[in-house]
């Protein structure tokens, strides 16, 4: 058996309390506590879905995007949903790009156990950052998938990139510039 010694998992597996039965998926906990956010690594807030860090990254910097409604099909989620979620896979490929600069994305959804969903009650979004020198023996060899930064630190880089942008989403209104902006704050072509 194969050992990788990860200390700072261990908060997490002694916090861990199974959930009381019908209380909805582990998403649904964490959209109904934003008084924990910090706690269970929630990056960002938007009007019909949140963002979170996965406790169990392909990749550092690996993100979810999770509507607040538990759906289990994509074809459940009404028409803000799913424009919020395409603006947000945008949002946060800006802030991965920010503060780890992957040379690319694998963005998608598992719809399903049967697709390798997780949490297949919850439909969620991957975002996953890619490096392209980022591929070693240990997954091959080892069938170890390394995490070169402890998720605290890389939390607290993607929580300042959403605060610069939200800065600098206030300080383009308060300056008055006459640029359309789309919903989420950003610059719009007008076309």
């Amino acid at each position: 058996m194969n050992h990788l010694w990860s200390p700072w998992r261990a908060t997490h597996v002694e916090a861990y309390e199974p959930p009381p039965p019908g209380t909805g998926s582990v998403f649904s906990r964490i959209a109904a506590t934003p008084e924990r956010d910090a706690e269970h690594f929630v990056v960002w807030r938007g009007t019909t879905v949140f963002v979170v860090m996965n406790l169990y990254p392909y990749n550092n910097g690996h993100l979810l995007i999770v509507p607040y409604r538990e759906v289990p099909t994509y074809a459940d989620l009404d028409d803000d949903t799913h424009v919020e979620i395409a603006r947000t896979i945008r949002r946060v490929m800006g802030w991965l790009r920010a503060t780890l600069a992957p040379d690319g994305f694998n963005v998608g959804l598992n719809e399903g156990a049967a697709a390798g969903a997780g949490i297949p009650e919850h439909l969620h979004v991957h975002v996953v950052p890619r490096w392209t020198a980022d591929t070693n023996f240990m997954p091959t060899v080892a069938g170890t998938k390394v995490i070169p930064e402890a998720m605290r630190a890389t939390y607290e880089k993607l929580i300042a990139a959403v605060d610069s942008e939200e800065i600098d989403s206030e300080e383009m209104e308060a300056e008055g510039d006459t640029q359309a902006t789309g919903g989420d704050g950003r610059a719009t072509t007008g076309e």
